[in-house]
């Protein structure tokens, strides 16, 4: 992951815990409507956002490690859960949790009712509904210039053979270039998907299942949230965040000339339509927000002021709820090995996204939550009430009390810090605070997730490996889910 050049290192401080009558006076301990009619009741403004744990199945099935780990988390008792995010699409996406097809209902269910169990009906739960599209692994040079790359004319002009010549000696002429010589050959492109692997954009209308995302992707989402409702989650949270295909649609570099790109109104055309669909097929009484960025974070890219207007907009539409993330974009993500594909998190828009202890003087703690205030407070300007979940390195009572009380969110959401230790909420509740174990923020847990790995923390993952009935990682090396609190 890149770092800034500063190279500070900070720490997370417990700060000063609640005692258990604070703690229940406290603003962050209140409960919160959400809905229309406020139908969903939060019993706290506790959140623990969408993270993917890589434990499904390769066909996108619930397995018993992902209910292992929701259910460790719902032990906690935080106010609401957003499962990882999950697929809309019948559609190969390997270890990931999919939704496109009613197959998967029968193990949505049991996750459901396994994380009512385990809160004692305490904590609502929401799942994460996505799009992408296509990303290739980085290939091998030979095997691109041999098989991958379209031979066209322009090629040919290039490097000055005649056209009769067999595409077999073109090809060969490439692969014996030096790459100072290649790059004047192939387009923008061709040598991106040669350096990154190929990856698809909004913008790539010449291809047709692009040019008709904003007719086919209404109906898929609203397939989803409606098997979602049938599956017995309380909402659902639509993915408009980060490097995937919504989140595109709202950046400034989508430049589509269809009426769904290019000015605000166009680039919040589709995601508008999308919710609409949504709630055309789920109905008033069910709960539907979504997870948006405040800022690209890249040179050219969405704003904090285009944000807000984005926002405000949903949030005139009916949308319930709008979880604020920022950055973590494909656009400025390191090269990636040979095999491996691009990930959004490994440049300084990743690192704004998930900042580690190594920080500038801004530091890693907080680094959204003015423009998510800023956006808040644009939703409130409007005259509309939307509740707004704001996170970003929050792991200490005092921090997410702040949030509240200054207007920065609605809802304090901890997503590293939960997965060190999902007892976090049960433990300032009940005014133990100072049992609660502080994320470092090395980012242990985004490598694993960078791999592919099942992830876990580095607090936890290792310790009492002789406990009776563990699930342990493939390598054997690793305990899945964090232990019980010893209360």
């Amino acid at each position: 992951m890149w770092r800034p050049a500063e190279r500070i290192k900070y720490a997370a401080e417990p700060g000063r815990w609640p005692t258990r009558e604070e703690a229940k006076q406290s603003l962050l301990f209140q409960p919160l409507a959400l809905g229309r009619n406020g139908q969903c009741r939060l019993n706290e403004r506790t959140w623990v956002p969408a993270m993917v744990p890589w434990r499904a199945t390769e066909d996108g099935i619930v397995t018993p490690d992902i209910l292992d780990w929701y259910r460790r988390f719902a032990q906690g008792r935080p106010g609401a859960i957003v499962v990882e995010a999950t697929g809309i699409r019948d559609i190969p996406s390997g270890p990931l949790l999919r939704i496109g097809h009613d197959r998967f209902l029968p193990g949505l269910r049991t996750l459901t009712e396994t994380v009512r169990k385990a809160s004692g009906g305490y904590t609502r739960l929401f799942i994460q509904i996505i799009d992408f599209l296509s990303i290739r692994r980085r290939p091998k040079r030979e095997r691109y210039l041999n098989e991958f790359l379209r031979i066209q004319p322009y090629h040919i002009d290039k490097i000055n053979v005649s056209q009769s010549v067999p595409e077999a000696k073109i090809r060969a002429a490439l692969v014996d270039m030096s790459d100072d010589e290649l790059i004047e050959v192939l387009d923008e492109r061709e040598w991106e998907a040669l350096q990154y692997g190929a990856r698809e954009r909004v913008t790539d209308t010449e291809l047709a299942h692009i040019r008709d995302l904003p007719r086919k992707l209404p109906g898929l989402f609203a397939d989803a949230a409606g098997r979602a409702r049938e599956a017995g989650f309380d909402g659902v949270e639509l993915h408009y965040a980060h490097a995937y295909t919504m989140a595109s649609f709202l950046s400034s570099l989508n430049t589509r000339e269809d009426g769904y790109g290019g000015s605000l109104e166009g680039r919040v055309r589709l995601p508008v339509e999308v919710f609409e669909a949504v709630r055309d097929r789920v109905g008033d009484d069910y709960v539907v927000g979504c997870r948006m960025l405040t800022e690209d974070c890249l040179n050219g890219g969405m704003e904090t002021d285009e944000a807000a207007f984005f926002a405000s907009r949903l949030a005139a539409q009916g949308m319930d709820f709008i979880s604020l993330s920022r950055g973590g974009k494909f656009e400025d993500a390191k090269q990636p090995k040979v095999g491996w594909a691009a990930y959004p998190y490994t440049g300084p828009s990743g690192y704004e996204c998930m900042p580690s202890y190594y920080s500038d003087a801004k530091g890693p703690f907080g680094r959204n939550l003015q423009p998510a205030g800023q956006v808040r407070a644009a939703i409130r300007s409007a005259g509309l009430d939307t509740p707004t979940v704001a996170v970003g390195g929050l792991h200490n009572f005092e921090q997410a009390e702040r949030v509240l009380a200054d207007g920065e969110g609605d809802i304090a959401g901890l997503a590293r810090q939960a997965l060190a230790d999902p007892d976090w909420f049960e433990k300032v509740r009940s005014g133990r605070g100072d049992e609660v174990r502080l994320c470092l923020y090395t980012n242990y847990c985004e490598a694993l997730d960078q791999r592919h790995r099942q992830v876990t923390c580095e607090l936890w993952d290792r310790e009492n490996l002789q406990e009776k009935g563990i699930a342990m990682s493939r390598d054997g090396k690793r305990r899945l889910v964090a232990p019980r609190w010893k209360k």
